[in-house]
C-alpha cells in the first residue's frame, strides 16, 4: 500500500476522533474523576476499532513506524504520532494541533496499574496479576484451609453467595481477619451476588422398581415441554419403532423465561451439553426439540442459557438486595452477576448508595451474550465509581456465544477493558484439572499463561488447590517478565461499530 494512501486513511481516522471530542466530553460528564481520561480513551478506541486497520500494519512495520497494534490504552497519542511521522517521511507539513488531552503509553500503563491496585490490593507483589481463589464451605469449620491458601499465594478470597449461609460466611471472614491481623499482607474479600438462577426445577421420577431418579433420559429429535406448572418431571414415552408417543415434561424455576422466549429461540441446558430449539409456545409452556446432546439425561437444577432471547429479568434479585447490607459491611469487592445493560449498573449503584458503600469495589461479570454486546455502555456507566473491574466468566459466555468464538470474544473484552484502563479477572476452569486431580494438562498451563494478560486470575476449589496456586504464581511471575498485553491484527469490531453508532451517531 502506498504511503500516501496510508497517510490519507489514518489522517481521516485521527480527524474523526478530533471531530467527536466535544461529544465525548459530554458523554463522560458523569464519570468519576479518576476515570475521566480512561473514559475518553475508550470512546477514542471505539472510533478507531470501527475501522478495519489490517491493511496498514505490515507497511507501517516495514517503515519502522508503530503499526497501531498495541494502541488500546493510548489511542490518540499513538495515532497522532503515527500520522505525524508519515508526514515527516513525505516532507509534508503536519498542521494537526488539537487542543485535547493526550495519553502516552507510559501514562496508560500507569493508569491501568493504579486502577488495578485500587480495586484489588495496594500491597506490591512480585507478580502484578492477582490470584483469587474460591473458598469451599468446609473452610468455615477448618481455619487451616484458608491459612494454607494464603501461604500458597492467594491474595483475594472469593465467597460465592450462591452457596452456604451467613453463619458460614461469617466464620470464613473471622479467619481472614485473623490472618490479616498477623501479616503485613492483606487478603481482600470478594463476594459474588447470586443473580437470577435460570435452572430446571426439581425432577423426581418414580420407577416401577421403587427407585427414584432425579433426571429424565434425553435423545436428539425428542420433543420436551418446558413449563411454568408445578411438576416433578415426566419421561417421554416411545413406541416400538422409537416414535414419540408422549412428550417429556420439566419445570423451570424462573417462570419469566417462558414469557420472554420466542419460537425459533435456542435453549441450552447443563452448560450447553443439551441443545434445544423452541418450536411452539403457549401461555404457560414452550415445546422444545432436542437438536444436539452430549449427555443422555437432563437432571434437576441444571442451568439454562438462552443466547437468542432478550430476558426481562432484573440482574439484581430480591435475594441479592437482602444480601447487600452484609456484603457492603464485610467485602472489599462485590461481583455483579447477570449484568447486561447500563441500566443494570445503575440499579446496583442505587442500592450501594442506599447502603453507604462508597468504597466498595464492583466487578461486572460478563457471562452472557447480551453483556458482551453491551460491554462499552456497561463500562461507561460503571465508571461513575473508581473501584471497578470486569470478570470474563468464560463458562457461561462460551455456552451463549459458542465455544468456537470464546477465544475471539475474550480477547475483545481484554482490548475494550485495556482501552478503558479497567482491570480484568480471568475466570472459569483455570488449572481446573490440576486443582481437582493434581495433574495439569498442557492446554490449561497455556491457558493460565494467557491469564497474565489480565490483572487477576481466579481459581476454583479442589483437593490440590494449593499446588495450583503455587504453579499459577510461578507462571504469572515468569510471563510478566516477557510481555505486557500483546499485538493483534485489528479488523473492525462489530461491538465498536454498534457503540459508535449508538453514542456518537
Amino acid at each position: 500500500m502506498k504511503i500516501q494512501r496510508i497517510d490519507s486513511g489514518l489522517t481521516h481516522i485521527l480527524q474523526t476522533i478530533i471531530d467527536n471530542e466535544s461529544r465525548i466530553e459530554a458523554l463522560i460528564a458523569h464519570v468519576h474523576a479518576d476515570y475521566r481520561l480512561s473514559a475518553k480513551n475508550l470512546f477514542r478506541y471505539l472510533i478507531l476499532r470501527s475501522f478495519d486497520l489490517r491493511k496498514y500494519h505490515d507497511t507501517l512495520s516495514d517503515m519502522g513506524i508503530s503499526s497501531i497494534r498495541t494502541a488500546e490504552g493510548y489511542v490518540f497519542g499513538n495515532l497522532f504520532n503515527v500520522v505525524r511521522n508519515l508526514k515527516l517521511i513525505q516532507g509534508l507539513p503536519f498542521d494537526v494541533n488539537p487542543n485535547i488531552e493526550i495519553i502516552g503509553y507510559k501514562g496508560s500503563k500507569k493508569l491501568l496499574k493504579k486502577h488495578a491496585n485500587k480495586l484489588f490490593n495496594e500491597t506490591k507483589n512480585k507478580h502484578f496479576t492477582e490470584i483469587m481463589v474460591t473458598l469451599p464451605n468446609e473452610a468455615a469449620e477448618n481455619k487451616q484451609i484458608i491459612k494454607d491458601l494464603f501461604l500458597s499465594g492467594m491474595e483475594i478470597a472469593r465467597i460465592n453467595l450462591s452457596h452456604g449461609n451467613v453463619a458460614i460466611w461469617r466464620k470464613m471472614l473471622d479467619t481472614i481477619h485473623e490472618i490479616n491481623k498477623g501479616s503485613h499482607k492483606k487478603i481482600s474479600v470478594y463476594m459474588d451476588l447470586s443473580g437470577p438462577k435460570i435452572r430446571t426445577s426439581k425432577i423426581e421420577i418414580h420407577e416401577k422398581n421403587g427407585h427414584i431418579k432425579s433426571a429424565i433420559p434425553i435423545q436428539v429429535g425428542e420433543h420436551i415441554i418446558l413449563t411454568k406448572r408445578e411438576t416433578l418431571g415426566k419421561k417421554s414415552l416411545f413406541g416400538e419403532v422409537n416414535q414419540q408417543l408422549e412428550k417429556a415434561e420439566i419445570g423451570v424455576l424462573l417462570h419469566e423465561i417462558i414469557d420472554d422466549v420466542k419460537e425459533g429461540d435456542e435453549l441450552f441446558f447443563d452448560d450447553g451439553m443439551i441443545k434445544t430449539r423452541v418450536i411452539s409456545k403457549k401461555a404457560d409452556e414452550v415445546e422444545l426439540v432436542v437438536t444436539d446432546s452430549y449427555k443422555s439425561k437432563l437432571s434437576s437444577h441444571k442451568g439454562i442459557n438462552l443466547p437468542n432471547t432478550v430476558l426481562n429479568l432484573p440482574a439484581l434479585t430480591q435475594k441479592d438486595i437482602e444480601h447487600l447490607p452484609f456484603v457492603c459491611k464485610h467485602a472489599d469487592i462485590v461481583g455483579y452477576s447477570f449484568v447486561r445493560t447500563a441500566d443494570d449498573v445503575k440499579s446496583l449503584y442505587h442500592e450501594l448508595k442506599k447502603n453507604h458503600a462508597e468504597n466498595l469495589g464492583v466487578v461486572f461479570k460478563i457471562e452472557n451474550k447480551e453483556a458482551f454486546e453491551n460491554l462499552p455502555e456497561i463500562l461507561i456507566a460503571g465508571m461513575e465509581r473508581n473501584k471497578i473491574g470486569v470478570m470474563i466468566a468464560r463458562g457461561d459466555l462460551a455456552v451463549e456465544i459458542g465455544f468456537e468464538r470464546i477465544s475471539e470474544v475474550q480477547n475483545q473484552i481484554l482490548w475494550l477493558c485495556e482501552a478503558a484502563h479497567i482491570p480484568v479477572i480471568w475466570a472459569t476452569q483455570v488449572l481446573e484439572n490440576l486443582a481437582k486431580t493434581g495433574i495439569p494438562t498442557r492446554a490449561e498451563i497455556s491457558d493460565a499463561a494467557l491469564g497474565a494478560q489480565a490483572e487477576c486470575v481466579m481459581l476454583n476449589k479442589g483437593p490440590y488447590i494449593n499446588e495450583a496456586i503455587k504453579i499459577l504464581k510461578d507462571i504469572l511471575t515468569r510471563m510478566e517478565g516477557h510481555s505486557f498485553k500483546k499485538k493483534n491484527e485489528l479488523r473492525a469490531l462489530n461491538v465498536a461499530k454498534k457503540s459508535v453508532g449508538k453514542f456518537l451517531g
